[in-house]
């Protein structure tokens, strides 16, 4: 097994603006002493241990703290493999959750030099005030306090002691790593590392409003640098709030990462773009395919379904921002009796739930969140889904089935298990699985070039005619 490597990582903006001078007392935006932030974080962690998306917790800071305790919460989540191996070793028995959310968060923001967002002492010395200022760390203040001096005295050696666990070394749950070396022997590797690394922010530029060309100009004259990728879309060299970019809250253009802007090209591609084609969108929220279909096909007369009331909302809000209509419906894809009119769809975009394992460094929390078994689970839903949807589409229409999974089953497992059951679906050229570093091939792109997209999966199924 080759080790990752250590190699040096660019401290956060967020993290970086954590080491401003705090500003005068009783100030609205006055930064908070490092103690409460890593307390904070570990609060974030802890509601992930527990089984809680990092999404909705980051959600619960204070908003003036949100973006510090963000970058520190996705630091300890892409670092926590190495933080519970070091914890081991320094403690045989597992203390309490709220003071192992703690140890844990030091461990994971301070193992490595090069990445630390602060000096590891200036860490050390922050996390034990955190202990001892909250009621739910306090009694093992001591017990935390002498593990992380332990930790600074013998750090080499208690990391060179954790370099033979696999979850340390890769940062992945075991079953994930050992998954991954056995469906991409000649990959895994990179696709562990790459889950490592910030996702970069990438953009729909909406044509009625703009060319590529004519978008990535104003954005330069902003100072904000681009690339191309796919067929209309741009990948900005650093992030930035949506705010700053030109006509968003117009509905010129849209985040959405390379990967995921193949869908509504894909579709119908080679048909007659302006005819008013019935499309179901049947796992729409939160709506950025939906206003993409809208944008190719703008006839359209688009249904687009979640299961999710509170995420449909989500998607009447990103749909009125574009400035496009579809039909928005609370209900669930996989029951048509509960909402279908009978009349046939002349095509399906079935975006089914999934492990979400393509894009964990957006969601860095998703790998431990996931247990060995849910791939499985999903993969059962899925096909689920597919027999639901696939009598409501029309002879000679189309349904595109896609994930946001590496996984093979959650891919080409499942579509291929669906064409042995159904003689009258064809499988036309699609992409497969789009793998992070490895060149695309079938896309509705000229060069076929997406950037750094993330993990996903494509089928494009077709009916037959008789």
């Amino acid at each position: 097994m080759t080790p990752q490597p250590r190699s040096p990582k660019p401290r956060t903006q967020a993290a970086t603006a954590l080491k401003t001078p705090p500003q005068a007392p009783g100030h609205q935006h006055a930064t908070p002493p490092l103690w409460q932030l890593l307390q904070a974080t570990a609060s974030v962690v802890q509601s992930v241990r527990s089984g809680r998306s990092l999404t909705p917790a980051i959600e619960a800071v204070a908003s003036p703290w949100r973006p510090a305790v963000q970058s520190l919460s996705f630091q300890v989540m892409r670092q926590w493999g190495r933080a519970l191996a070091l914890r081991e070793q320094l403690a045989s028995k597992a203390p309490p959750p709220a003071a192992d959310a703690l140890l844990c968060t030091a461990l994971a923001l301070a193992w490595q030099d090069e990445a630390a967002p602060y000096p590891v002492h200036t860490l050390v010395n922050q996390a034990v005030e955190a202990a001892r200022q909250h009621r739910s760390t306090q009694a093992q203040s001591g017990f935390i306090n002498a593990c992380l001096r332990r930790f600074m005295r013998e750090r080499e050696a208690l990391v060179l002691a954790t370099d033979a666990d696999l979850q340390a070394v890769w940062n992945h749950p075991r079953w994930w790593v050992e998954r991954l070396q056995r469906e991409y022997p000649d990959h895994w590797q990179a696709l562990l590392q790459m889950a490592q690394q910030p996702a970069p922010m990438s953009l729909r530029i909406d044509p009625r409003y703009h060319s590529v060309g004519e978008y990535q100009s104003k954005l330069q004259a902003l100072g904000l640098p681009s690339k191309a990728v796919g067929a209309s879309g741009l990948q900005l060299a650093k992030a930035v709030p949506v705010q700053q970019l030109p006509g968003f809250s117009e509905g010129h253009v849209s985040v959405q990462d390379a990967a995921a802007q193949v869908a509504a090209p894909l579709l119908l591609q080679g048909r007659q773009a302006d005819k008013a084609w019935r499309i179901l969108d049947a796992c729409a929220a939160p709506g950025g395919k939906t206003g993409h279909l809208l944008a190719c096909y703008p006839q359209a007369r688009v249904l687009a379904l979640d299961v999710d009331a509170a995420r449909c909302q989500r998607i009447d809000q990103n749909l009125q921002r574009l400035g496009v209509q579809a039909e928005v419906r609370a209900a669930d894809a996989a029951q048509p009796a509960t909402w279908w009119d009978g009349e046939a769809f002349d095509a399906i975009l079935l975006d089914a739930p999934c492990t979400a394992s393509g894009i964990v460094r957006r969601h860095p929390d998703v790998r431990w969140l996931r247990r060995p078994e849910d791939s499985a689970q999903l993969a059962r839903i899925q096909a689920q889904l597919l027999r639901a949807l696939w009598p409501l589409l029309a002879p000679g229409g189309r349904l595109l089935y896609c994930t946001c999974s590496v996984f093979r089953s959650e891919g080409d497992e499942t579509v291929q298990a669906f064409l042995q059951h159904n003689t009258n679906a064809q499988l036309l050229p699609s992409p497969g699985h789009l793998i992070p570093g490895q060149a695309p091939t079938g896309l509705p792109v000229v060069d076929n070039a997406l950037g750094e997209h993330d993990g996903f999966y494509y089928a494009l199924l077709e009916k037959d005619r008789t």
